[in-house]
């Protein structure tokens, strides 16, 4: 019998590990661990861990990566074992000459604490910046907003609730969507804080690429997240730097529908310090096609309110036991539905995407096999 989808979709940072790393044994994969100083919510080590299906020296990779924001791995881990246990686009990506690079846990802390960010607060998908260097990026609007989206009580008050529905007023839902999720970091303890300095999971994963990527001509890679957009929407959203001839390929390969930050067409902010930006350093000489697939959850305020309770719980470690599990579940359920019907979405948008990417990467290049 066919497994269901609710299957493929783990309970916890701890089972999805344990899990993962036995697919990639069945399949004989490659598999390397990089693990991170901080402990996890059981008490359990902390690793991002990959999974090399495929040659290693193939022209042409396609990675998957899940958990970039912690607590989004309960969707990517689920759309990676569905892939590992889908054995004719396994046959797919060896006769297109494809090698997979499964990346799971780009995040384990806060895949494990059930938080978007890292052990220091850290947005990875923020914090890709050159700093040292170039001055990071300012978000004035920010500054404005931090003392109402972190009251000192939990839940908010009535007075700090009218007081950001006065703000939207003022300003806009588009305004206040900006100024609270392009990233900041001139606040440690605040929303979508980018960080000083590289974080010790975005350091992994540039050594992950460099590693494990560099070698491949072509390579297509799938980010997934979730939470922006209608419930079980999966927005492909481009994830590539301002080049149109890349943006190109990406509606090539993924559709005409590929939604582009900077353009003003996604549900996503335009960002920097987006981590997908890595490959560029990390693999210099490869052809890349960038795609972060968003798969839609709840309202964007209902979004924002879970991570301001997260972040309230970060400051306020003494909560009581009762507190701490609402506020945990709620911040779950922002980014993770679980139900037979989102599964399914996210499943059947995650197949397609993949084979999408083989279609692309196998026509790629000198040298492509033939269509099968």
């Amino acid at each position: 019998m066919m497994p269901s989808s609710t299957s493929y979709f783990p309970r916890s940072y701890a089972e999805s590990r344990e899990r993962f790393l036995a697919e990639a044994a069945r399949l004989g994969a490659g598999v390397q661990s990089w693990p991170i100083e901080a402990m996890g919510s059981e008490g359990e080590a902390l690793a991002t861990d990959t999974a090399l299906i495929g040659a290693s020296d193939a022209e042409r990779l396609l990675i998957m990566t899940s958990a970039t924001h912690g607590v989004e791995g309960f969707c990517g881990a689920g759309c990676q074992f569905a892939l590992m246990d889908d054995a004719p686009m396994l046959k797919r990506a060896r006769q297109a000459g494809v090698a997979l690079l499964l990346v799971h846990a780009v995040n384990p802390y806060g895949f494990s604490w059930i938080a978007r960010t890292d052990e220091g607060n850290v947005d990875l998908n923020r914090n890709a910046q050159p700093f040292g260097g170039t001055p990071l990026p300012v978000n004035p609007g920010y500054g404005d907003l931090h003392p109402l989206l972190l009251p000192d009580q939990w839940p908010p008050s009535d007075e700090n609730q009218r007081d950001v529905a006065r703000y939207i007023g003022e300003h806009g839902q588009a305004a206040f969507a900006q100024a609270v999720s392009r990233g900041q970091y001139t606040h440690a303890d605040g929303l979508f804080y980018g960080g000083a300095a590289p974080a010790a999971s975005l350091v992994n994963l540039r050594r992950i690429l460099e590693t494990q990527a560099r070698r491949h001509a072509h390579i297509g890679w799938i980010d997934v997240h979730t939470g922006l957009g209608p419930r079980g929407h999966g927005e492909k959203i481009y994830a590539g730097r301002r080049d149109e001839a890349e943006v190109a390929r990406a509606r090539q390969w993924w559709g005409l529908d590929i939604a582009v930050p900077f353009q003003g067409t996604s549900a996503s902010v335009d960002i920097t310090g987006h981590l997908a930006g890595l490959i560029y350093q990390a693999c210099p000489e490869s052809s890349p096609t960038l795609m972060a697939l968003e798969y839609g959850t709840v309202p964007f305020d209902d979004i924002v309110l879970a991570l301001r309770g997260r972040n309230w719980l970060r400051a306020h470690p003494d909560a009581s036991p009762a507190l701490r599990r609402d506020i945990l579940q709620a911040t779950q359920d922002a980014f993770y539905c679980h139900a037979y019907d989102w599964h399914g979405m996210v499943l059947g948008q995650s197949r397609v995407a993949v084979l999408q990417a083989l279609c692309g990467l196998e026509a790629a290049g000198p040298g492509a096999p033939a269509a099968v």
